[in-house]
């Protein structure tokens, strides 16, 4: 008999479905989470995270800045390899990979889904005016660039720039220093995204167009490395073993199976004990909360703050006459009619559509989402001019808005009951649903000689350019993704030039003269980069009218359902933007599932840890 003390110690395995094969493993180029998934694994970043939202060395053992945060010295860890798939070092990683990155991002011929963060929020020297040349490169006005477009119209030559005028230097293997255009406090908040990854230049160079086609075609310096990939059978990712933080990574191997039907056969293979993660469908929640044994099992996923949904309005309509889109600038230009609307949607009501059990989660009263972003170890929206906002929910304020906005539209030349063009995107699970019940919670509220509501179904896929982006809507939800940790990031949407309400582009006076103080005040607070209080202050009160003058409604957070999981949600990386909340670094496997009691009580536990911990 084999001494016991000699056995080799099992592995450890995390095993899960994914439903959607990758297209690219090319990180540099895309941001989509099914392909994320596989970077956030096997690369590393600058910066990392803890489990409570600190931000901790990773990459960059040190950093530090100037006095207007105009430039970025990282100090970059000695001795870290990038590897092949199988784990065979292939070369050092040094400054100079952060380089070579953002000259590949920045060349519009590489057609990166993710430039944009290089000119988001952050804004790095010369990085998209390199964009911009680069595209003049290879477009039919370039006389170099093919064949001439007879109908494009003439441009001038552009100034070359060249790729070293991009503010990424590395000033020797070690040491690398990016340069700004603005202050930018929150700079360290956008390198964990995939476009500020490293990348070896001597493997770019050496594996030209086939980079990121395959496991084989890209390295790995994270805790992980692809050491399979067979689309649309299986992905296993393997601990690397050269990995420079591997006392940190508990799980030895995690096995991808490809399954079409993933969402709906995960639950049953999770209890078979085939799979140790699965999403548990809306279809099938109930069932499980029925069942006492299955009932134990069963948790929220963590809740994430990265996306904030509203409903709001579109102030400048381009859709059929139909919907009498003249009519429509009269009413949305009155804030007695927005006020109305906004004040008889129910929330609990709606969002118990997506969590029965636990909605209370996803209720978002600010546009920024409560646990997105401190300053002086205090959150957001507890600064005063949000600290106060409470769910706008009430048919008596609905009513009496609505008897308001009679009058004054009345005597301004509408004609009633307003057209309300409400679309949906019929691929997204209970959006139509969700639109039926905001329509009979207005109409009921509001009456039908008031407002008459036509739901209709927008295409599958391009919805967004289709509708949102092309004003073909009056009274939607729409949503946000964080793109930084700072609540300029949530000022977007509603900047000149936006494709989400356009309100800059309506007439009426009291819309203009609203716009106008809003941009003032994000203007004073964009330029404030040495007082967080202050900073946060003044964003928050440009936030706060947004909300009092009911030009949008906040309503959620992002949900991603109940789950069943042998990883304690609670272990792994924490943050609000990028890719860290992927990452599986630090979790444990254990041997069940939380219920939602468990579930609870961590939840909260680690609330108070993490409020005391960023104090």
């Amino acid at each position: 008999m084999e001494d016991a003390q000699n056995m080799p110690e099992a592995e450890t395995v995390f095993r899960m479905y994914y439903p959607t094969e990758v297209s690219t493993l090319n990180y540099l180029t895309t941001n989509t989470y099914n392909e994320t998934y596989i970077s956030a694994n096997t690369i590393d970043c600058l910066i990392d995270y803890d489990s409570y939202g600190n931000v901790m060395p990773a990459l960059a053992e040190s950093w530090e800045y100037n006095a207007d945060m105009t430039e970025w010295t990282f100090h970059i860890r000695q001795g870290v390899n990038w590897v092949d798939y199988q784990g065979n070092i292939y070369d050092e990683v040094t400054a100079d990979d952060w380089v070579a990155s953002a000259e590949y991002v920045n060349h519009a011929k590489h057609q990166s889904d993710i430039q944009y963060m290089y000119t988001s929020g952050s804004v790095v020297h010369g990085a998209q005016e390199y964009y911009d040349y680069t595209s003049w490169l290879i477009s039919d006005q370039n006389p170099r660039g093919g064949e001439k477009n007879q109908n494009a119209p003439e441009q001038e030559t552009p100034v070359e720039i060249r790729p070293e005028d991009i503010g990424v230097k590395a000033i020797d293997d070690y040491t690398l220093v990016y340069t700004l255009d603005q202050p930018c406090p929150f700079f360290l908040s956008v390198l964990s995204y995939p476009s500020y990854m490293p990348v070896s230049r001597k493997f770019l160079e050496e594996t030209g167009d086939m980079f990121g086609r395959d496991h084989k075609n890209i390295l790995y310096n994270g805790a992980f490395t692809l050491s399979v990939w067979l689309p649309q059978e299986k992905q296993i990712l393997t601990k690397n073993p050269s990995y420079w933080d591997a006392e940190h990574v508990y799980l030895d191997r995690v096995e991808r199976e490809y399954n079409f039907d993933a969402y709906h056969v995960q639950g049953s293979m999770f209890l078979e004990n085939k799979i140790d993660y699965a999403q548990i469908s809306f279809e099938e929640l109930d069932n499980w909360m029925s069942n006492p044994e299955t009932q134990k099992l069963v948790h929220p996923n963590r809740p994430n703050n990265s996306y904030s949904y509203f409903y709001t309005f579109n102030f400048d309509p381009q859709f059929d006459q139909a919907y009498e889109p003249d009519n429509w600038k009269l009413a949305v230009s009155n804030e007695n009619f927005r006020r109305a609307l906004l004040s008889a949607i129910n929330k609990e009501e709606l969002l118990k559509l997506y969590n029965p059990y636990h909605y209370e989660y996803l209720i978002n009263n600010t546009i920024t989402p409560k646990e997105f972003t401190f300053a002086d170890g205090t959150d957001y929206t507890e600064y005063p001019a949000l600290q106060n906002i409470k769910d706008n929910y009430n048919i008596q304020t609905a009513q009496a808005c609505r008897d308001k906005a009679i009058e004054e539209l009345t005597e301004a030349g509408a004609s009633f009951p307003i057209k309300v063009l409400m679309p949906y995107n019929p691929s997204i699970l209970n959006w139509e649903t969700e639109c039926r019940l905001v329509k009979k919670q207005l109409e009921d509220t509001l009456g039908t000689d008031f407002i008459n509501i036509t739901i209709e179904a927008g295409p599958e896929s391009g919805f967004l350019a289709s509708i949102r982006r092309s004003g073909k809507y009056a009274f939607m939800k729409c949503n946000w993704g964080a793109d930084y940790a700072d609540p300029l990031t949530y000022t977007e949407p509603f900047k000149a030039g936006n494709d989400y309400i356009f309100w800059d582009q309506n007439q009426n006076a009291d819309i203009q003269e609203l716009f106008r103080t809003w941009s003032q005040k994000v203007s004073q607070a964009s330029a404030v980069y040495d007082d967080d209080q202050k900073r946060y202050t003044l964003f928050s009160e440009a936030e706060l009218l947004l909300i009092d003058h009911a030009i949008v409604s906040p309503f959620a957070i992002e949900t991603e359902g109940h789950i069943v999981s042998k990883l304690n949600p609670f272990d792994s990386e924490y943050a609000s933007i990028g890719i860290v909340m992927q990452r599986l670094k630090y979790c444990k496997l254990g041997n069940t599932s939380f219920s939602m009691e468990e579930y609870e009580t961590a939840y909260q536990q680690w609330q108070q840890e993490r409020q005391a911990n960023l104090k």
